[in-house]
């Protein structure tokens, strides 16, 4: 069986067709309706070397919370569904990615134990995407993946620049941590599950 998740989520306020696929070469087909959302899911899949599909709806009058949230439930959702397919993995990841002036170094457990902590001075206003739903859509993927993921930010200034560092460089940390191990027997744990 390929690892992949599909999730289909409705609500009110939003409706979220996503596809990932673990083994993938980095394509993706993404209407979010945010264009700089999109961006930046690109650059994760294309350095994660996912294939990335999203159809996305929602209540953009309002505001991108409600999309930019669930569009990041969904795809805690398919990485946790793509892992049923691929057990054995190496569980741990990390990244270190400049993207000019700006440094974002993520670490991924896949630990089913969520967690997140973002350290990274974002400036207001932004390029197209409120910066504080960045804290919102990892938390989501984070919680709903079951993963453990820590984003420091050392320095930058620009927030495009910031926030491309950061989106490349959970890309490379998932890939390392779901890459298949081998020499695995069962969950990568001294307690036999995750």
């Amino acid at each position: 069986m390929a690892p992949m998740g599909k999730v289909h989520r409705q609500t009110r306020e939003t409706e979220v067709d996503l596809e990932l696929e673990l083994d993938g070469r980095g394509q993706v087909d993404l209407a979010t309706g945010i264009p700089f959302l999109d961006h930046m899911l690109h650059l994760f899949a294309a350095h994660g070397y996912f294939d990335l599909k999203i159809s996305a709806s929602g209540d953009l009058e309002v505001d991108q919370h409600h999309t930019v949230e669930d569009i990041g439930i969904c795809l805690g959702h398919a990485f946790r569904e793509a892992l049923q397919a691929r057990p054995q993995v190496r569980r741990f990841g990390s990244a270190l990615v400049p993207m000019d002036e700006a440094l974002a170094q993520v670490t991924v457990d896949l630990s089913n134990r969520p967690f997140l902590h973002l350290e990274a001075h974002l400036p207001p206003g932004g390029p197209g995407l409120d910066p504080q739903l960045v804290k919102e859509f990892w938390r989501a993927v984070t919680v709903h993946g079951g993963m453990t993921l820590h984003i420091t930010v050392p320095y930058g200034e620009n927030t495009h620049h910031i926030l491309e560092a950061i989106f490349k460089a959970a890309g490379r940390a998932l890939d390392a941590a779901t890459q298949p191990e081998p020499r695995a027997q069962g969950a990568p744990s001294t307690k036999g599950v995750l």
